[in-house]
């Protein structure tokens, strides 16, 4: 237990030492802390204020007969500025490059038919009158035109009825949750998971290359290195994570303006039991990659063969994720059952079926399980093969001489 200790501090300290892990950390912050402000930076450059915009409305002709004054009152978003007298188009033109308005809407009568004419600074930032502002011209008009047919309450009413939408679902599991919201998620676990892991393989093979390794295996078993190394780079991986999710809601708190995080990420459906399942297959699912990724580290001895030989390793990440990801369009179908099981995805996928109501305690038991069974078999043919491999110099060892290896350990 004193030797496991001495291999994660170890561990630990060499990581947060290293310039590509201080650099990338900062970078990755720096981008959150950037990508938070991009509405900001972009209204900086455009020169637009934070306040509302304001829309110009011309109804020369008297068309709706004083009614416009209430399109202020329906919070479309716009502040409107009401105008019955004819506006030439070099006042508006003038107004709109002052910032004094941000678009004109002029409205005509064309026969039978009504003629809006909207204008802007620029035809690239829009190209179309925006259409809640030709939702409610339209219901104003409307009214106006019903209200002068001298209708009694009951026939406006009828005209005018109040829908209620409901869905219903055939199946009769329920489901809920914001799937957007899911898949972020399933991304950010993913990345957490396989960036952590893949420090695992590249650790090794450093210092394999630097003959520390000599020095830990004449001092202490295999096991205990392998476990140390991945208990080490986890917590450091896990603490870095916390700090990125961190940072990035302070941001978003700080920098985005009220509500917009709210209406993108629905986080009602996040419970302090969500908490502790997302944490647990964060934990095995880690584990699960990093022996492997501790397996193909040893079967290098330069750091320039370290993509190779974790390209399998890659691969299957990739599969578990995809296999993950694309079922949660059907959360009740046999293949996301299949994948909140499968070991290489069920970290991925489990999570958010907790997160939809749709798994039961049963479910995520017999999950977790599974995966532990799993990351036990790794472990065991991952510490055999370390063992021996570790003191391999030459080239990047062959799958066909790894099992001669597990084989020989096996006799």
């Amino acid at each position: 237990m004193r030797d496991l200790k001495t291999v994660m501090i170890f561990t630990m300290k060499d990581m947060v030492k290293r310039k590509s892990f201080i650099i990338s950390t900062i970078i990755i912050l720096l981008l959150i802390v950037i990508g938070f402000n991009v509405p900001n930076i972009i209204k900086a450059f455009s020169g637009e204020d934070s306040g509302i915009s304001k829309i110009l409305v011309v109804d020369s002709e008297n068309i709706y007969e004083g009614t416009l004054s209430s399109l202020n009152s329906m919070e479309l978003g716009y502040e409107f500025d009401i105008k019955t007298e004819d506006i030439s188009f070099d006042t508006i033109k003038q107004q709109i490059e002052n910032d004094e308005i941000s678009s004109c809407i002029i409205i005509e009568s064309n026969g039978s038919n009504l003629k809006m004419k909207y204008i802007v600074k620029n035809m690239i930032m829009m190209q179309s009158i925006p259409e809640n502002c030709v939702n409610a011209l339209s219901t104003l008009y409307t009214n106006l035109q019903i209200s002068k047919l001298g209708l009694s309450e009951q026939e406006l009413q009828s005209l005018n009825p109040n829908f209620e939408f409901e869905i219903e679902q055939t199946e009769e599991q329920e489901v809920s949750g914001n799937l957007f919201t899911m898949m972020m998620l399933s991304i950010v676990l993913f990345y957490a998971i396989y960036f952590c892991a893949y420090q695992v393989s590249s650790s090794i093979t450093t210092e394999k290359t630097s003959k520390i390794m000599e020095t830990l295996v004449t001092s202490t078993s295999p096991r205990t290195i392998v476990l140390g190394k991945t208990i080490g780079i986890g917590i450091v991986g896990l603490v870095q994570v916390c700090l990125i999710v961190l940072v990035a809601l302070i941001s978003a708190q700080t920098f985005l303006e009220p509500g917009i995080l709210e209406s993108i990420l629905d986080m009602s459906q996040v419970t302090p039991f969500l908490a502790v399942v997302v944490l647990l297959y964060f934990i095995l699912g880690y584990f699960a990659y990093a022996l492997m990724y501790a397996l193909t580290g040893s079967t290098v001895s330069k750091p320039e063969d370290i993509q190779s030989a974790n390209t399998p390793v890659a691969l299957l990440a990739v599969v578990g994720f995809y296999l993950a990801y694309f079922s949660m369009m059907n959360p009740t179908s046999s293949i996301n059952v299949f994948a909140s099981m499968f070991p290489i995805s069920s970290p991925f996928c489990m999570p958010f079926r907790v997160m939809m109501g749709i798994a039961t305690p049963t479910d995520v038991a017999i999950s977790l399980a599974i995966l532990l069974v799993t990351i036990l078999v790794i472990a065991k043919v991952a510490i055999k093969i370390y063992s021996s491999a570790i003191f391999n110099y030459g080239s990047k060892m062959s799958f066909k001489e790894i099992m001669r290896i597990y084989k020989d350990k096996n006799n």
